[in-house]
């Protein structure tokens, strides 16, 4: 076990050298990975976002596709489509880009709701269905989204549906003044992410989110954690059951980048904010950061 955290180390300490200042945004992405779950990343255009994802997805070996939002992609953009070929006299399946171990949804909020829903049965079954058809997904599936923030033009808000989907939703935000003079510096082959090798592989990932799923919960710690979903429904909509699974695996991946193998009630409370605030739907974003402070101040 030693082996596969020092290698979880590593993988954030590369990360950190091509981002610099954002070990704690790092650390979220890869505890997201870890809890096998999928991240929307919501900021400003050219802070960071679709670096972070590629350097992420190189680091752990894993294939990966881009797929560009816009206002005339369609559904068969992004699953596939079946085409009739008449030497064989059938329709051979053509799979779209969202075959892949890591899907980076660029911009997801700039294309229709019709097109942001085709990836709604990727994300919760791991399987695509067209014209009938059941297609698995590559394992392990990780789709990474991003999207600008929801006041600027051109732009549609995610469905509560598809937004209970993503495990977590984290922003880049500015990095500091001295870490941005520093990139200021960065020559052309230091910003080049064709230099970035592997730490492992898919395989290994896959056995890293077993070892999560086996970090320990106690009874103590599991009545705390029930008492905040039950809080949590009596001040808004409040988490569902899904996001309440969700929720306690995402607090087991924490323990388990901070080298423990059980559940302290920190792990709840870090996982708090990014795991809570966009299930508040209904809230703007101080209202939604209000409502998940009341909910996590329990008497721990």
């Amino acid at each position: 076990m030693d082996h596969y955290k020092e290698k979880v180390l590593e993988v954030i300490e590369v990360a950190e050298s091509y981002l610099l200042g954002k070990r704690e945004v790092i650390k979220q992405v890869v505890c997201c990975l870890l809890a096998d779950g999928h991240l929307l990343i919501e900021d400003l255009p050219g802070l960071g976002k679709t670096t972070l994802v590629k350097v992420i997805a190189k680091l752990f070996g894993l294939e990966s596709n881009r797929i560009q939002f816009t206002n005339d992609l369609l559904p068969a953009d992004i699953l596939g489509v079946s085409i009739y070929e008449q030497d064989q006299g059938q329709f051979t399946f053509h799979p779209g880009p969202i075959f892949a171990q890591l899907v980076l949804a660029d911009e997801i909020n700039r294309a229709s709701p019709r097109t942001q829903s085709a990836c709604l049965e990727a994300m919760e079954e791991r399987q695509v269905t067209v014209d009938g058809q059941t297609f698995d997904l590559p394992k392990p599936f990780f789709l990474v989204a991003t999207q600008n923030p929801r006041d600027q033009v051109g732009s549609y808000d995610l469905p509560q549906s598809q937004l209970d989907r993503f495990l977590m939703v984290i922003s880049m935000g500015y990095p500091s003044r001295e870490d941005e003079k520093k990139i200021l510096l960065r020559t052309k082959k230091e910003q080049d992410l064709s230099t970035v090798k592997p730490v492992m592989d898919a395989s290994m990932l896959i056995e890293l989110q077993g070892m999560v799923e086996a970090v320990r919960v106690s009874p103590e710690i599991l009545e705390k954690f029930m008492n905040i979903v039950d809080r949590s429904r009596s001040l808004a909509t409040g988490l569902s059951v899904r996001a309440g699974i969700r929720y306690l695996h995402a607090a087991k991946s924490w323990a388990f980048l901070n080298g423990r193998d059980f559940v302290t009630p920190e792990d709840i409370i870090a996982m708090a904010h990014p795991l809570l605030m966009h299930r508040f739907w209904e809230s703007s974003h101080e209202e939604a950061k209000s409502l998940v402070d009341k909910v996590i101040n329990l008497d721990w």
